[in-house]
């Protein structure tokens, strides 16, 4: 299937040199701006916690942030997903626990205050948010409870525990509530006139979803994604070294590490989470790129053996001109699928579908302004140094396919 009827003959190569310039000056930038603002690192990444919540009623996100700064969380980010009349929510904050180091000692100190208390032991966990006392006499329930939960951290329940006795002590294990429950308990405070929308498991509840994500968990992620990249770099350099010409190599690493920047550089100006996800949008970019440069490469092999004699940059230009219907045609279907997703789509499938189609865009675009004209700097410096003696080979050879 043709989508251009004819042969065309546009001056791709000729352009090379702005584009190179244009495509430098705004890898910089992007790299500047990385260096000095950085990403917005989604959970999965930065560590926190993800809360799902549906309310019953119409409410904005700027509502619900507002009403859950006033009851008591930290600066949330607040995202709505599905339609507008769904009233769902994300919630991401930075604790993953009630029970964190920050407000651990606060619980101590309010316990020790109760009143006729007198505490012999006391233990925290906070991986399980759990918190053990020993008492000389005996303590009510609810007096534990009031006590933690006024420092700031929930309480699922407070059990006296098996062996308590006058003569051994009172021993009390205080469970700290989850992060769905201290989110619950903040918007029903900071929004009283908006209700949750029941589930089958809690008629009470509305938070439907929770994600914890550690800080080290996060880092090992993040660390890993980055590997990721680095090690699909170094196969697609492997590649075309061995698929082409050494030649050929450098520009389609270049070009692939190009789109990379780029395609972060939409993260970087949207403030859009940067997550897994991302790190997915990144390399099936990679793949796509670097499938657009070898049907370019393919073509280029052709042309040599075809127009044996003339310059690299014609036969380039002729290789690009006639890959251009199929370049169109691959693009353009591609992009439909993704303009259905950023219709439809929300929250990280909107994001997924706006970064892959700006990086379908940038990988089109580096196959023929970066791949190529590296490739045409690497055999005209070839030819140069054989034509001052340096070398016995001018311009390239093709392999045999």
């Amino acid at each position: 299937m043709h989508i251009i009827k004819g042969k065309t003959n546009i001056d791709f190569i000729g352009k090379r040199k702005i584009a190179l310039l244009l495509s430098t000056a705004l890898n910089i930038a992007v790299l500047v701006g990385i260096a000095g603002f950085g990403f917005n690192m989604g959970v999965d990444f930065a560590g926190g916690t993800l809360i799902e919540v549906k309310f019953n009623g119409p409410i904005t996100a700027e509502k619900v942030r507002e009403g859950a700064i006033a009851g008591g969380l930290q600066e949330p980010q607040v995202q709505s997903i599905g339609s507008a009349d769904e009233n769902t929510f994300i919630l991401r904050m930075g604790g993953v626990t009630q029970l964190t180091a920050e407000n651990e000692k606060l619980a101590e100190d309010a316990l020790r205050k109760i009143p006729g208390i007198e505490i012999t032991a006391l233990n925290k966990d906070l991986d399980n948010g759990l918190i053990t006392l020993r008492t000389k006499a005996d303590v009510k329930l609810e007096d534990i409870k009031q006590a933690v939960v006024s420092s700031g951290t929930g309480v699922q329940g407070v059990t006296l525990l098996a062996g308590s006795s006058v003569e051994s002590g009172f021993q009390y294990q205080v469970t700290s509530a989850g992060m769905s429950d201290k989110v619950k308990e903040s918007l029903q405070k900071g929004i009283p006139d908006v209700k949750f929308e029941p589930t089958q498991e809690c008629q009470s509840c509305g938070v439907r979803r929770t994600d914890y994500v550690g800080p080290q968990v996060g880092e090992q992620l993040r660390n890993k994604g980055v590997a990721s990249l680095l090690l699909a770099l170094l196969s697609i350099l492997i590649y075309v070294a061995f698929r082409f010409d050494l030649k050929f190599g450098p520009g389609a690493l270049v070009a692939s590490v190009h789109d990379v920047i780029m395609v972060s550089g939409y993260y970087l100006v949207t403030r859009r989470e940067f997550n897994l996800t991302s790190i997915a949008v990144l390399l099936t970019i990679l793949g796509y790129s670097i499938n657009d440069t070898i049907v370019i490469y393919d073509r280029i092999r052709e042309e040599m053996v075809k127009y044996k004699g003339k310059p690299l940059a014609e036969i380039i230009n002729i290789a690009i001109n006639d890959t251009l219907s199929r370049t169109i045609l691959t693009g353009g279907v591609t992009s439909l699928s993704l303009v259905g997703l950023l219709i439809f789509g929300v929250g990280e499938i909107f994001d997924f579908a706006a970064a892959m189609l700006w990086g379908i865009v940038v990988g089109t675009y580096s196959s023929v302004y970066i791949a190529s004209p590296l490739t045409i700097w690497l055999d005209e410096r070839e030819a140069a140094k054989a034509a001052r003696g340096g070398g016995s080979t001018g311009a390239m050879k093709a392999k045999p396919a």
